[in-house]
């Protein structure tokens, strides 16, 4: 019996799939740098039969790579290029354990779609707030394996904080049922920290039971333009202290992310009459149904347009307004791909420093490759930007794109002198695991080989990804 007919003993022939056509699109990563090889592609339909395809890998020493929706942004959930790996996809766990409204707790397995949870969540009245560009497709379980960010970080936090418990393979096999529904419970490491952000080195969620919050009954969405980035820092502090802190999400973009939008994509349209160099997208939310929120925005940029933190603005008079006004936010990164090769940097650095960061940096990118448009946006009310650099109008793609790894220092190198991260959200993956190595101190990487050796000392969880 060959390995595939002992996985097909345990997943039956729907389960196991080794025809090259259809295990193409799972050897590709999101953004095409990443291609992979696997000759299995193994499609459990619970928890159960991902401990026994584990079982049976660990006793054959075989790798296994756990895939999600591959929406990964560094390359983490493909295999490398040797081919001894199969991948374990999690597409078929996709059922809705719970949804206990009173606790504020739903229980889903790792395959769900992170819509169709949020969706679940509105049906029961209540908000799962995590929520980003991929949320069509992704999976909670890639979600959590990769501590997904996304527009709501600023008022919920990232997917760490949203996560109660967890139910997880480990690489032996052994099944640990993490799935707390509590608030409080203070006995011991907190081991569902392991799994959350490991990218699925140390374990396979097969299952998560989530945070949820009260669903927001008033919204009030406004795009603004502002003179600079310190401007726009200036006017979250205002917004925070102005709203009660209702404000969800805060997003600045520099006037090219706009023109990239406008010429790309469909449909969309410039909200305000002439064009500025900076805007911030930002929107309150609360629970409350008369929160007056418009009122508080209103009277929020009368202030600021007489300081001069604001120059124009439009606020949404409708859901359909504001969806409009997020199309020009969600829509950049799709956007820049007419426009040649991209080199992306997903970064953070503290809020009140994002205006010095993005000064630095763009004065970086011209001496390193003149020519080059930077490409700023991103979720400036926490920190995260994400500084991408498309190629110089009529550069030959291929070529810019040869210099990733040295533009990638470049700013990386300012962004760990401003005491930032250079991976705010995307995880590490195949990407950013040698600049994981250059940049942490010894003593972090120490404990994550020890971690790693302590819970998968065969390394077969993953391999190559992160450490």
């Amino acid at each position: 019996m060959t390995f595939a007919d002992r996985l097909r003993a345990i997943v039956g022939e729907v389960g196991c799939i080794t025809d090259a056509d259809r295990l193409a699109p799972h050897l590709l990563d999101q953004r095409e740098k990443y291609q992979g090889k696997a000759s299995i592609l193994v499609r459990p339909a619970n928890t159960d039969e991902v401990a026994a395809v584990v079982r049976l890998c660990a006793a054959d020493r075989i790798p296994i790579v756990p895939q999600g929706g591959n929406t990964s942004m560094a390359g983490g959930s493909v295999p490398d290029d040797s081919g001894d790996a199969i991948i374990l996809s999690l597409s078929r766990m996709t059922a809705i354990r719970d949804v206990d409204a009173p606790n504020y707790a739903l229980c889903a397995e790792a395959g769900c779609v992170l819509a169709d949870l949020q969706a679940a969540a509105a049906d029961a009245e209540r908000l799962l707030p995590l929520s980003l560009a991929a949320e069509g497709s992704c999976m909670i379980g890639g979600n959590i394996s990769t501590n997904a960010g996304g527009t709501n970080v600023l008022r919920y936090g990232m997917a760490r904080d949203q996560v109660l418990g967890l139910e997880v393979v480990l690489p032996d096999g052994q099944v640990w049922d993490g799935l707390r529904a509590l608030r409080k419970d203070n006995t011991g490491y907190d081991l569902k920290q392991l799994f959350i952000g490991a990218e699925g080195t140390l374990g396979i969620i097969t299952a998560a039971m989530l945070k949820l919050s009260p669903i927001p009954r008033s919204t009030c969405t406004a795009w603004l333009a502002v003179p600079d980035p310190e401007a726009a820092v200036a006017l979250l502090a205002r917004a925070r202290e102005a709203s009660g802190d209702t404000v969800s999400a805060f997003e600045l973009e520099a006037r090219r992310c706009v023109d990239f939008v406008l010429r790309h994509t469909p449909a969309t349209t410039d909200p305000l009459a002439q064009a500025y160099d900076w805007y911030v997208l930002v929107e309150l939310t609360s629970p409350a149904n008369d929160a007056g929120l418009d009122t508080v925005v209103e009277t929020l940029l009368e202030g600021a347009m007489a300081d001069g933190l604001v120059l124009d603005g439009t606020i949404a008079a409708s859901e359909a307004q504001a969806q409009a006004l997020w199309a020009l936010r969600e829509y950049v990164s799709e956007a820049q791909r007419p426009e040649g090769g991209s080199i992306k940097h997903d970064v953070s650095v503290p809020v009140s420093r994002v205006p010095e960061f993005l000064h630095r940096a763009t004065a970086l990118v011209e001496q390193t490759i003149p020519g080059a448009r930077p490409v700023p946006f991103g979720h400036a009310g926490d920190g995260n930007i994400h500084f991408n650099v498309s190629q110089p109008e009529g550069a030959e793609k291929q070529a810019f794109l040869a210099r990733w790894e040295e533009l990638n220092t470049v700013i990386h190198d300012l962004v760990m002198e401003m005491g930032g991260s250079f991976s705010a959200e995307h995880g590490i993956g195949q990407l950013k695991r040698d600049a994981l190595a250059h940049y942490r101190q010894p003593v972090e990487l120490e404990l994550m080989r020890a971690i790693k050796a302590a819970v998968d000392p065969d390394g077969l969880f993953n391999p190559g990804k992160v450490i």
